[in-house]
């Protein structure tokens, strides 16, 4: 097995704390306690080192530090130094990231933190510390065990066969509940928007409750209704009951109208009402007309995001309506003509627009057999019909035979989830 030695100009958490201070005259004035980030000065430069002499803890600042070295400990070149005093600004080694969770951005997993990893620089003057890494394995968990133990030269001695594993801490993202310390903290969860809605759901429900609402209502409503529209049906409702209503109405709206009925029915009516109350009319009016419908039935399990065309349109028109939903073509793959009663004529599936000439017509791209069912069509039947014909898209029509909506294949696995 081969070993992982570490750089001198590498120091851990683990190390730091304990390790002497000393003032200019070589006199040692307490032990290291804790170390503190201000991310609003700067990301990772450790800005101020905690230091406990007595029953007084220190505060020392990164620009009064002359040197730092492992077994022989902090030097200052300055000896003004204040007491200790909460700073909300302060992001604490210790206290704030220690054994708390924090997520991994590019692995996509919540994580614990077990020590620190902070690069020694010297600009020629003096040392500063600057977070590098958040360590997660078994080697920081050997650490930690030893700390206080044995001799930091030693267990980097005896830790060096074990395998490192850590994160970049550019690649972190603490999760802070309080809205007011997010910001104070300059804690921002840009990374997580960008995220695969799966991932984010996955990482969410690894997350409590108070840590779940501090993501949904911090991110951009559109990743958030992404990601929630991926939770477990079980949790999405307690997220949006944790939120005020015009954050949760936010994300509502950039729901499909389907999914935001399903978890708006599973509210308390009242809470319901208060997040449609803030929600535009149009959506509103959307989402209202399909809670009219029972769960289990073609109706309730509906979408009304679809595109449909007169049924004398040309392959041309169709493209022109495409361009126009653009934030439907994902999820695309069948178009619908309808009459001037708008009652159902004809299903066309996309990808024959492919080989069509702009001027067909697309009644004549028309699949042979338009198989449609009624809004209140058992649950039950519907999946039968998506299973008999191997469908991905099912369109719904009204009473009078009028287009009302689609059941797509998305709308039939969910159903099969939750059974």
């Amino acid at each position: 097995m081969g070993t992982f030695p570490v750089a001198d100009n590498i120091l851990f958490f683990t190390e730091l704390v304990s390790m002497p201070v000393l003032d200019v005259e070589g006199r040692r004035i307490g032990r290291v306690k804790d170390a503190a980030l201000v991310p609003m000065v700067h990301s990772s430069r450790i800005d101020r080192v905690l230091v406990g002499g007595g029953y007084t803890w220190l505060t020392i600042r990164f620009d009064q530090i002359r040197s730092i070295v492992l077994g022989k400990g902090i030097v200052l070149d300055d000896e003004v130094l204040t007491p200790y005093h909460d700073d909300e600004y302060m992001l604490r080694i210790g206290r704030d990231l220690l054994d708390q969770q924090i997520i991994d951005v590019t692995g996509r997993k919540v994580v614990r933190v077990t020590d620190v990893t902070m690069g020694i620089h010297n600009d020629g003057v003096r040392d500063t510390l600057t977070v590098l890494d958040v360590d997660i394995g078994l080697r920081s968990i050997f650490r930690r065990l030893c700390q206080g133990l044995v001799s930091p030269r030693w267990v980097r001695r005896l830790q060096a066969t074990i395998p490192p594993n850590s994160i970049h801490w550019d690649l972190c993202n603490v999760v802070e509940t309080d809205p007011l310390r997010r910001l104070r903290l300059n804690i921002s969860y840009e990374k997580l928007e960008k995220m695969h809605p799966a991932d984010l759901a996955d990482i969410v429900e690894e997350l409590s409750p108070a840590e779940r609402g501090a993501i949904f209502e911090t991110i951009d409503s559109e990743a958030a209704a992404d990601a929630l529209s991926e939770v477990d049906p079980k949790m999405q409702a307690s997220i949006l009951e944790a939120l005020e209503p015009e954050k949760a109405a936010d994300i509502v709206e950039e729901m499909a109208p389907d999914e935001a009925a399903d978890i708006l029915s599973e509210l308390e009516e009242e809470t319901s009402e208060e997040i449609m109350d803030e929600m535009d009319s149009a959506e509103k009016t959307e989402v209202q007309e399909l809670l009219e419908f029972e769960e289990d039935t073609a109706g309730g399990m509906m979408n009304t995001e679809y595109v449909a065309l007169h049924d004398n349109a040309t392959a041309a028109d169709a493209v022109a309506a495409l361009k126009g939903n653009i934030d439907l073509l994902e999820s695309l793959n069948t178009l619908f003509l309808i009459d001037e009663e708008e009652r159902l004529t004809a299903a066309i599936p996309l990808a024959r627009l492919f080989i069509a000439a702009g001027d067909a017509r697309l009644k004549d791209l028309a699949s042979e057999t338009l198989i449609q069912v009624t809004v209140d069509e058992t649950q039950k039947r519907v999946t039968a019909l998506f299973d008999k014909y191997n469908l991905l898209t099912l369109p719904v029509v009204d009473e009078d035979g009028k287009l009302a909506g689609v059941v797509t294949a998305d709308d039939i696995i969910s159903v099969l989830r939750q059974k």
